[in-house]
């Protein structure tokens, strides 16, 4: 494997509209990503979310990733083209009156997803849902309980996995004790060790085999031993944490690389460089054509400068090559009909319907 094709089969990046510019179709074909990741701004319908996927896809390497973010509520890329899925905090609230739910919103969310040509969902999030981070994440956490959360992401997957798409578990090692929002600036998570491990990380330990991707977020944890490095370029929290201590042997992906949580931290040449430097098989671009670039090219860059991180490349994405090849296949679902795609809308919105008559009293919203 050559240096430029070692670079690119670490990257999961993103695209500018709703069909590949002549501009993209070059630097793809440059890069010859992992993967590609859509937002609201590229779906229109599935058709041409389908069409898209397809002309991206021919310049990705095999076993792609074609990934959305699809969680329910807040967090939902196929809101307007498909219709609104409740949020994790409302199917986790509703089961105990509602014992299949979780499992009912991961199949339907891997319908959903599958129907537009994904094969990924970047969900569940398993943050804890804790007072300090009501603010910033909102309905997204299913609970502030580690069992409910577990509970809950547990069926999920199995929802998701029931119809052959890949689940991700985010925000490692966790969001929920933080006050700022990463998307702008570095959160610092004021949480010892100890509470970490003991309550934020235990869904972690309980799916670490379920879990077929772990996404690590930019957060900074100064009461650790990570200090004030974000968790996304801390080999303490990939290699020790993750990676030693719980045993994890999936795919671990970074976060957004162009969120302030890192680019304030660093320039994104260097954090695509430590990124991979400290543990992460696949880093995320998800906006703009240029910082992919200058990703790209700064792996190379610094695999030519030093040849302990040529070989570390090399390594990494064999290794990266090896599990895409385990858990996604290139095999696209098929299209629905229109028949067949409101029959789908239907379902999500009884979901929705049964979800809200099972919340209990004070309940979060959908």
């Amino acid at each position: 494997m050559e240096l430029r094709q070692a670079a690119g089969n670490l990257l999961v990046v993103g695209l500018a509209g709703k069909e590949l510019s002549a501009m993209e179709r070059a630097w793809l074909k440059l890069i010859r990503p992992a993967g590609i990741i859509l937002y609201k701004r590229n779906i229109a319908d599935t058709r041409q979310t389908r069409a898209l996927l397809k002309d991206a896809a021919a310049f990705c390497t095999p076993h792609s990733v074609r990934c959305v973010d699809v969680e329910g509520g807040t967090v939902n890329r196929l809101n307007e083209a498909l219709a609104p899925i409740p949020s994790a905090q409302a199917v986790a609230s509703a089961m105990p009156q509602e014992p299949s739910a979780a499992r009912e919103h991961g199949e339907l969310i891997a319908r959903a997803v599958a129907a537009f040509g994904f094969n990924t969902s970047l969900a569940p999030m398993i943050d804890l849902g804790l007072p300090e981070s009501a603010e910033v994440l909102g309905t997204r956490c299913a609970a502030r309980e580690p069992a409910e959360v577990i509970a809950y992401a547990r069926e999920f997957l199995n929802g998701l996995g029931s119809r052959g798409i890949v689940g991700c578990g985010k925000h490692f090692p966790g969001l929920g004790g933080g006050t700022r929002d990463s998307h702008l600036e570095t959160p610092a998570i004021n949480r010892d060790g100890a509470a970490i491990w003991r309550d934020d990380l235990e869904p972690y330990r309980a799916l670490c085999k379920a879990l077929p991707m772990v996404m690590i977020n930019h957060a900074a944890y100064p009461k650790t031993p990570g200090r004030q490095r974000p968790a996304s370029v801390s080999s303490y929290w990939i290699q020790s944490v993750l990676r030693e201590r719980i045993g994890y042997r999936g795919m671990v992906l970074s976060d957004d690389l162009e969120m302030g949580g890192i680019l304030k931290f660093m320039p994104i040449e260097e954090a695509a460089i430590e990124a991979i430097r400290t543990g992460s098989d696949l880093i995320e671009i998800c906006h703009h054509a240029e910082p992919i670039l200058q990703a790209f090219e700064a792996l190379i860059g610094e695999g030519e400068r030093s040849a302990a991180f040529r070989k570390l490349l090399l390594v990494r994405a064999q290794a990266t090559e090896r599990k895409r090849a385990r858990v996604f296949s290139d095999k696209v679902s098929p299209p629905l009909g229109e028949r067949q795609m409101q029959s789908l809308r239907a379902r999500i919105l009884r979901f929705s319907e049964s979800i809200t008559a099972a919340q209990p009293s004070g309940a979060g919203s959908l």
